[in-house]
């Protein structure tokens, strides 16, 4: 039989992983939160430019995925963090490898266009055709994140875990086993601060597809949100 840590250690890297990995494959989407909750747009001025509250898809995970850091770490120390973060790097670096296999394969002839249904009229496949497109190219947009991309989610991800398990085990060094809201909050605030320019930093900068003052404020806005909701889930 298992024993109970065994067990909870068992749950929580499984949640982890999969949040992890969940957060990264659905981030190629960008939201409007505005246009989300039905408000009006916020047009907020960041560095000189008015910018509505746009988020990628994978930041609604993030703040939970740093919660479970900070509850991994509590129990099971840096050492299990750190084991946890390499193995969800190694397998997000894995579920890229077999999207690029999946974009290579050659399509049947009927797929790229099987989501028009075979009763459609011709004025409704046309609709839908017009509307989705060919399934193959739409599944090679979704999946087939660049190189660039791909390198900043990883290393935004290895260095946020690792600032957030050693932030947390020094405020925790510092104060004790009380105030775990006071370490838990620090170390996400800090380590989600980082993650949130590192990513776009070298996915957009590096790349040339972004100025800097339009990454500065795009990760603004994003840690505005992980900010808010870190607090609430602490």
């Amino acid at each position: 039989m298992f024993r109970k840590e065994t067990i909870l250690f068992i749950v929580l890297a499984g949640f982890f992983v999969a949040n992890a990995m969940i957060a990264e494959f659905i981030g190629v989407k960008i939201f409007s939160m505005e246009g989300t909750l039905g408000l009006p747009l916020l047009n907020l001025q960041l560095f000189g430019q008015a910018r509505s509250f746009d988020l990628t898809a994978g930041v609604l995970l993030w703040p939970v995925i740093f919660i479970m850091t900070d509850i991994i770490n509590d129990y099971y120390g840096v050492r299990g963090v750190r084991i946890l973060s390499l193995l969800t790097a190694a397998l997000i670096a894995y579920g890229f490898l077999m999207f690029f296999i999946g974009i290579q394969l050659e399509p049947s002839g009927f797929w790229p266009t099987s989501h028009v249904p075979m009763n459609a009229s011709p004025a409704e496949r046309e609709a839908i055709l017009k509307k989705v497109g060919d399934y193959d190219y739409a599944f090679y947009v979704v999946f087939g994140q660049g190189l660039w991309i791909i390198a900043g989610s990883l290393i935004a991800f290895l260095v946020g875990q690792v600032l957030d398990a050693y932030i947390f085990k020094a405020i925790k060094r510092a104060t004790g086993d009380s105030r775990i809201w006071l370490r838990a909050t620090g170390s996400t605030l800090i380590s989600q601060f980082v993650d949130s320019f590192v990513v776009l930093f070298v996915a957009f900068y590096i790349s040339g597809k972004m100025s800097l003052s339009m990454v500065i404020g795009i990760g603004v806005v994003n840690y505005i949100f992980k900010f808010v909701v870190a607090v609430v889930l602490t």
